[in-house]
């Protein structure tokens, strides 16, 4: 029975993780708490903030586990850019700059920091901990496991066998030829932030037709394993330090999108950029389905493929892997990003000890809770009124049905990039100029971009087409809309008629199903409870600062009703 700490840090989504007699008991993301979107920095808040939730001195930690090999990266970033010296120069000095200012000390730092000995401190493999992450936690047995990435240590895609608990490697791409990495180039290529726009590119590609694959065949070949080979002239990841791609993908689908102008989807331009992610988008989906047949002939004893790395938060592509793959099952854990790592690193070390780790995670509530009293005070010094209604769920249903937008910062906060209803901003999925108000007013971000909703398991079939499953859950794949959700929540779904629908069930999340009873439609809208450009609220202090600054009509902190103005 062990105390385990799992950390990933200093590329991007830095968090902890603790795992505890083999069970997962607290899981953090820095950005929550840092309020740096995508802080990369080492997690120390989010570390203290694992051991607090669990009770836990760092003293009682047995072991603490790195997400990835520092040496073993320092190795690759050498390698690769001294191959391609004197163009690789720069790329050089950054990449030993990065490695050097802390990532290969990172196992000094993390002893250091909680008082361990040396031989309590570890490293594990960049995709084995994102492999661990997801099988370890999915619940079946056996599984095919496929990690696509921009890049670990080495490797950009992985396929394991799991088996008995164990990861049995059975294919590796190595770098530089990367699925995550042209996505990424691509996402850099249309304006928009690597490892944080990828999902921007995801929802411009359904207001895109994939016209361009003669441009994109010149310079990125799917292979019928579902590898890829990508043109070193167009793709500067091996020579340079921040540019993702060279002037040949310009003379190939012309002049990059500025970073920040505003989008104008009717207007030739933008119209074109929204076909360049289109392209990038199917070209995507073809190899993931490829790879996803791979495995499934390289494990041919398992009826379920596991998906992780920050390539399988494409929803879209999840549902085309679904849909027309070979599993009867797929499961995404709630962090299949870098975050995510820090999990996988946990479970590993916990599982090295002796602990058995195979328990499937039954929601991504792994954060901090809300502090209603703390709330309360906050509130009252900032003149707010509070109130403890009596009928809460009522109250709430009310606003909603009325058009009223509602944040809710209850329970403990989510573990992932997706709101499931505890840092969530609620509101009726009808009518349609719904998700344009969301946009535009309060999330400040491009039209384009989809919101969510959430149902019941009763309604659930009434709304969307496709199977109702564990991805549901987790929000992790996309689902067809009914004509009866086109008529009654429009505003939940995406221009192409699909919905990144979230599953609730009673006995999981009692409230949010309760308050789904009473509304005028079992489906809400639900969406981060954030700005554009911030992380999710965390703390009841974030969640108090949203309401401040938006127009929503009150906040919910688990029974706590709290609106601007004194009564």
């Amino acid at each position: 029975m062990a105390t385990v700490l799992g950390v990933s840090a200093h590329y991007h989504d830095a968090a902890a993780c603790l795992v505890r007699d083999g069970a997962v008991v607290a899981a953090v993301q820095q950005e929550r708490i840092s309020r740096v979107k995508n802080d990369a920095s080492f997690p120390a808040a989010a570390i203290a903030q694992c051991l607090r939730i669990a009770d836990v001195d760092p003293g009682a930690i047995d072991r603490a586990v790195f997400y990835e090999q520092p040496f073993a990266k320092l190795e690759r970033v050498m390698r690769s850019t001294l191959t391609t010296f004197p163009h690789g120069l720069s790329g050089f000095v950054a990449g030993m700059a990065r490695q050097l200012g802390g990532r290969v000390f990172v196992l000094d730092h993390l002893r250091e920091h909680l008082g361990l000995s040396r031989d309590q401190v570890m490293a594990v493999p960049h995709h084995q901990s994102h492999a661990a992450s997801a099988y370890l936690v999915s619940g079946a047995e056996p599984a095919a496991v496929l990690v696509v990435d921009g890049v670990g240590e080495n490797e950009t895609t992985s396929i394991w066998h799991g088996t008995g608990g164990a990861l049995v490697p059975r294919y590796t791409q190595p770098f530089p030829d990367s699925l995550g990495l042209f996505y990424a180039a691509i996402t850099a290529y249309l304006g928009f932030a690597v490892n944080e726009g990828e999902y921007k590119v995801m929802g411009l590609a359904a207001f895109g037709q994939p016209r361009l694959e003669e441009e994109f065949a010149a310079f990125i070949t799917v292979h019928d394993d579902g590898s890829v080979t990508l043109d070193r002239d167009t793709f500067l990841h091996m020579v340079h330090p921040t540019r993702a791609f060279g002037p040949r993908l310009e003379q190939r689908l012309g002049p990059a999108r500025p970073f920040g102008r505003p989008w104008r989807l009717f207007d030739p331009a933008d119209a074109h950029y929204a076909d360049v992610a289109a392209t990038a988008q199917a070209v995507l989906e073809t190899a993931l389905l490829r790879l996803a047949r791979t495995a499934h002939r390289l494990c041919g004893d398992a009826d379920t493929l596991c998906l992780a790395g920050g390539v399988a938060l494409n929803v879209r592509a999840v549902r085309r892997v679904l849909d027309e793959g070979p599993f009867h099952e797929v499961f995404v854990a709630p962090a299949a990003g870098d975050a995510g790592g820090a999990m996988g690193a946990a479970l590993l070390g916990a599982q090295d000890l002796g602990d058995d780790v195979q328990r499937p995670l039954a929601d991504a509530a792994l954060g901090a809770p809300a502090d209603a009293a703390r709330a309360q005070a906050v509130a009252a010094s900032l003149g707010f009124a509070v109130a403890r209604p009596s009928d809460l769920l009522g109250q709430a249903a009310r606003v909603l049905d009325d058009g009223g937008l509602l944040a809710v910062c209850r329970g403990r906060s989510e573990w992932g990039p997706r709101a499931l209803g505890h840092r969530s901003l609620l509101a009726r999925p009808r009518p349609a100029a719904v998700q344009d108000r969301i946009n535009a007013q309060v999330k400040r971000r491009e039209p384009f971009r989809p919101l969510a909703p959430v149902t019941t398991r009763d309604a659930f079939d009434g709304y969307f087409g496709g199977r109702c499953d564990k991805l549901q859950r987790f929000m992790t794949v996309t689902n067809p809309a009914t004509a009866k959700a086109r008529r009654d929540c429009p505003a939940a779904l995406h221009v192409d008629g699909t919905a990144r629908a979230q599953l609730v069930e009673a006995a999981s999340d009692p409230w949010l199903t309760g308050l789904l009873a009473r509304t005028a439609e079992p489906v809400l809208l639900n969406t981060s409870l954030n700005a554009a450009g911030e992380p999710i609220c965390d703390a009841v202090e974030d969640a108090l600062l949203f309401l401040m600054r938006h127009r929503v009509a009150a906040l919910v902190v688990d029974d706590l009703w709290i609106e601007r103005g004194r009564r």
